[in-house]
């Protein structure tokens, strides 16, 4: 099992896995605690946010670990046989070590990505029936 989580200070989970361009990789040990085998970072153009193609490097994981994502990037990770799962857990190896013993991990925090604001969404007829998930 390969394990990429978005962290873009090397320390804890962080979101915005479409844009993130820091992730650590784990893989399960012999004695099945998580194993860091790399730290990468990759340019603003190789975000999934960005990068058109079928050739990318989280395309080779099975489950990529972040804060949040939207639903677009699940679809995307998803196509090419990668489970994303997003957690309020803020430690790498404690989530890198829940998913290798197939342990849930907490659901994410709520994402209030337009600071408290009245939005609308180009699907949305009225703002009564407005309840963003995202």
């Amino acid at each position: 099992m390969k394990i990429a989580v978005t962290s873009q200070n090397f320390r804890e989970i962080t979101g915005h896995a479409g844009k993130a361009r820091r992730f650590i990789l784990y893989v399960p040990g012999e004695d099945g605690e998580p194993v860091e085998v790399e730290r990468i970072s990759i340019p603003k153009e190789m975000t999934l946010h960005e990068f058109r193609g079928d050739d990318h490097s989280l395309f080779g994981f099975d489950v990529v670990i972040t804060a949040s994502c939207g639903q677009g990037f699940v679809n995307r990770l998803a196509a090419h046989g990668v489970k994303v799962i997003a957690t309020s857990e803020k430690d790498p190896i404690r989530a890198a070590k829940a998913v290798i013993a197939g342990i849930d991990l907490p659901p994410p925090d709520p994402h209030d990505h337009d600071y408290g604001l009245p939005h609308l969404h180009p699907f949305l007829l009225r703002m009564d029936e407005h309840q963003c998930k995202h």
